[in-house]
């Protein structure tokens, strides 16, 4: 690995730093640096509050800058060669000239495929697709006696928009090689292939002006952290001298009013689509009908209004251009001051962009790849947040549809074939009868007929199918209300027809995978409170390595950053094992505060000096309640501004709070500090923290030494796995002393969390394909808090160790929040007799050697009484303020 020897070498070679950076901040960067150079896969840990983002924008795009001078200096070298030498000299990176001739063959494969699918780029059919097909629907209508004689009275009584209206629910004709000949299935020339991904994206023709280059994509799990990343960027020159664009989900981008307000994102893409649709089917008409045609527009029907000016997306652009590194937050205020949507702006700039900033599920999601024109060739790939990215991805791909959606798209799909079954081809008949037979058999939770699934998929994504059968159901639905402004919006996420659809599609794709890679969960529920039907089917994808492969495969080189990233053999396993181990590049650093600023004890013992133990069994003892109360009522006396403490879940945050407030507790915690809870709905969050934050100013600087008695800060009681211990930074005040109550283990009455474990039990044998062998009772697992148990102890090796880390990668994140700059200091207190031990006897799997470097080698790891606890306390607050008034 290359290295900086001296600190002072730093400029020369990562100029855009904005600060002196600390010698362990100089090591990651050179290591990334190398680990770009080198290619594959690399894992770089750097603890949570040392610079790691910062260290990553000046290293990965400093790279890019020194190849593309390292390409542009080559190519001048070979300026008198002729064209096709330029791709690149012999001296140039194998991997760069392939991404050089990979866009080459990617604008050919563009064309190819518009010609495949009959869009032509020179001058179109004069008769245009609607005519093609109203011509084929008006001749079968005479060929052959298709109707009722009363039904076709009623036909001739219709006017010619009534009879288009029914023409766009007829699917173009679909061919299909026959089975097993391994061809491709496909269409007749003229037809329009749209295919719904599992974000609800449709394909799109991600053409530009401007050619793709290497590029950088950043990823990391929350729209927080995305933004956070812009924030550090724009303290270095890249901000400006790059092109960057932040790309988000359409429920943070959009600005129409009308589709925003339904607040499901899925049901905010269905709208989304569905105005496009409308769109240009009302064009569509109005060309085909003349200007006799009397078409009456509807606010429905008129398309979205934030992209009915091509002119303002390109402005938009241009505006991102010059204003620089933009988050999703200045992305929407800019399209909504523009009045253009700023969720198609952005996804325009993704061809030009040096930079691109996206959340987990954009880059993750092979579909949301596709729909995205994401191009990972020869790129650089970047993965933020890695700690539990095994878990983070495999459950991108996990389908799930209730008894609701199958009973609502059975019917759909049966009323669609009952009115156009004579008017369809062989092909869609057959398809669209062996989907009525599978919803069927999904309904009876039976699959005994011989079905080819991949074709299936095929067909659905090809044919248009699902848009069809939605509307024709649509409408239907609509004629049957009475309503002639039909909006699913009245209707629940469940009833959605285009979301049972996507459902079934997405179960379909699901079942295309290899039998050992996921399991099928039925659950045949009661009908819930509501009067819905609770049961559903869904697919639990178990192994991430077929996923992830695809992305190592394209990109020069993936690199998976993160706070706290071992132990690094799990995921190895589990999403590249075919990389040796001395093949995969590790680097970690330690922190950079000192080791006097920060405290983390192991607290054993309460106040009354009862043990304590936040085991499932005993966690909800009135005894042990009780004794963590004392604990607080302790902590808020000695603990300087805020303290958080983290539970296990919301339940039994709640089941606490409701004992200590009966109990008088709640009223002397808040005695001496202001109480806060984190809600469970994530929007609100904000909002709490902020007045968290703003009590914790006013009370720590306020009248305390005059008035003892008086509030000195505030305690927030926090979740283990909600937005607090994820993303959010408790940094100086908001964070001096953090408590975790307990070991929060995942609940082994989670039936994909222990099919799972059984999965990760079985890595490594001699066939993986098949899992190990556990009892009867312990493979009809159904969801048995004590047969979850049984099985957890029958692992001996990866699943109970898997299980474990779990645990203590979540104790890690959220202890993580406090110290976030060298200036920082906080007491982590460990509150359990589990995590108390002699360092001497402790075993490999015990919970402490899981803690990261920095904070086990400060580790008070045992305690004679509550006492010794507040001493240390005392002394460690006293000492560090001391040194912050110096």
């Amino acid at each position: 690995m290359e290295k900086v020897e001296e600190e002072g070498k730093w400029e020369s070679k990562f100029p855009a730093f904005p600060y002196k950076p600390y010698s362990i901040q100089i090591d990651f960067m050179n290591s990334l640096y190398h680990s770009l150079n080198k290619g594959g896969v690399s894992m770089l840990e750097s603890p949570t509050g040392t610079g790691k983002t910062l260290s990553i924008i000046c290293s990965a795009l400093q790279w890019v800058v020194d190849r593309r001078q390292q390409q542009k200096s080559e190519k001048e070298g070979d300026s008198g060669k002729n064209r096709d030498d330029e791709c690149g000299s012999d001296d140039e990176p194998d991997w760069m000239k392939d991404f050089v001739l990979n866009k080459d063959d990617q604008g050919q494969k563009k064309k190819n495929k518009a010609k495949k699918y009959g869009v032509g780029f020179g001058k179109p059919d004069k008769r245009g697709n609607q005519e093609s097909c109203r011509d084929l629907f008006s001749q079968r209508m005479e060929g052959e006696d298709l109707v009722t004689k009363k039904e076709g009275e009623n036909l001739q009584k219709k006017n010619d928009a009534v009879e288009l209206s029914d023409e766009e629910f007829l699917l173009e004709d679909y061919e299909s090689d026959e089975e097993g000949s391994g061809g491709k299935s496909k269409r007749k020339a003229g037809g329009e292939s749209l295919s719904l991904s599992s974000d609800g994206e449709e394909e799109e023709d991600h053409s530009d002006e401007e050619e793709e280059k290497l590029k950088v994509y950043f990823c990391s799990r929350t729209h927080s952290q995305l933004s956070q990343f812009i924030k550090e960027l724009r303290k270095t020159e890249f901000a400006n001298e790059m092109k960057v664009v932040c790309l988000g989900s359409r429920k943070n981008f959009c600005i129409n009013k009308e589709v925003s307000k339904l607040g499901n994102s899925n049901r905010i893409n269905e709208r989304c689509l569905e105005l496009q649709k409308n769109n240009k089917k009302e064009v569509s008409k109005i060309k085909n009908l003349g200007a006799g045609g009397r078409i009456r527009r509807t606010k429905a029907c008129s398309g979205c209004p934030m992209l009915r000016k091509p002119k303002l997306q390109r402005q938009f652009r241009g505006e991102i251009s010059q204003q620089g590194a933009l988050d999703i937050e200045d992305l929407v205020n800019l399209g909504r001051n523009m009045g253009t949507c700023p969720y198609y702006g952005s996804r325009s700039m993704v061809p030009a962009a040096d930079l691109v900033i996206l959340p987990y599920q954009s880059l993750l999601s092979k579909s949301s790849r596709e729909s995205l024109g994401l191009n990972l060739k020869n790129n650089i790939v970047i993965i933020d947040e890695a700690h539990n990215l095994a878990d983070s991805l495999i459950s991108m791909y996990d389908s799930k549809i209730s008894l609701l959606q199958l009973e609502n798209v059975h019917s759909h799909i049966g009323r669609y074939f009952e009115r156009f079954r004579n008017l369809l081809g062989p092909g869609n008949r057959r398809y669209i009868q062996t989907l009525m037979v599978l919803t069927q058999a999904f309904l009876r939770s039976l699959l005994e007929d011989n079905i080819n699934l991949v074709k299936l998929v095929q067909y659905i994504k090809e044919s248009n199918i699902i848009h069809k059968v939605s509307s024709y159901g649509d409408k239907m639905a609509s004629l049957q209300k009475c309503s002639a402004h039909y909006d699913t919006r009245d209707f629940s996420e469940e009833e959605s027809t285009l979301s049972g659809f996507r459902a079934l599609s997405d179960m379909l794709q699901s079942l295309t995978n290899n039998n050992g890679d996921g399991r099928i969960i039925v659950s045949r529920s009661q009908p819930t409170c509501s009067g819905q039907k609770g049961g559903y089917i869904k697919y639990v994808m178990l192994t991430g390595e077929k996923i992830f492969s695809e992305i190592v495969d394209q990109a020069h080189a993936v690199l998976l950053a993160g706070g706290t990233l071992q132990p690094i053999e799990e995921t190895r396993e589990r999403l590249f094992p075919w990389l040796p181990p001395n093949q995969l590049h590790f680097f970690t650093c330690s922190h950079i505060v000192p080791p006097e600023s920060i405290l983390p004890v192991a607290v054993s013992r309460g106040p009354s000096g009862q043990s304590f133990d936040f085991s499932y069994s005993s966690r909800s003892s009135s005894i042990m309640i009780q004794e963590l109360g004392l604990l607080l009522c302790n902590l808020v006396t000695v603990v300087p501004e805020g303290i958080v403490v983290f539970f296990s879940s919301f339940d039994y945050e709640g089941q606490v709070y409701d004992a200590w407030k009966a109990s008088g507790i709640m009223e002397r915690i808040m005695k001496k500090k202001r109480l806060f809870r984190e809600p469970r709905k994530s929007t609100d969050v904000e909002s709490v923290l902020k007045e968290y934050k703003e009590t914790i100013n006013t009370l720590s600087n306020g009248d305390s030494k005059e008035n003892p008695a008086s509030q000195s800060g505030a305690i927030l009681l926090a979740v283990v796995g909600g937005k607090i211990s994820e993303g959010i930074n408790l940094s100086d005040g908001m964070g001096r002393c953090i408590v975790m109550v307990g070991l929060p283990y995942p609940s082994p009455s989670d039936i994909e969390l222990i099919e799972r474990v059984k999965h990760i039990e079985g890595l490594g044998t001699s066939n993986p394909m098949k899992p190990p062998k556990f009892s009867d009772t312990e493979e009809a697992y159904n969801g048995d808090v004590k047969a979850g148990f049984d099985i957890l102890r029958s692992c001996r090796h990866r699943g109970k160790e898997y299980y474990e880390n779990l645990c203590m990668k979540a104790v890690n994140q959220s202890i993580g929040r406090a110290i976030r700059h060298v200036n920082d200091y906080a007491a982590i207190l460990l509150v359990d007799a589990r995590y108390s031990s002699d360092p001497s006897n402790r075993s490999l799997s015990h919970p402490t050697n899981k803690l990261p470097q920095w904070i086990k080698n400060r580790l008070v790891s045992s305690t004679d009484s509550y006492g010794e606890v507040h001493r240390l306390l005392h002394q460690f607050f006293r000492l560090n303020k001391k040194r912050g008034s110096q």
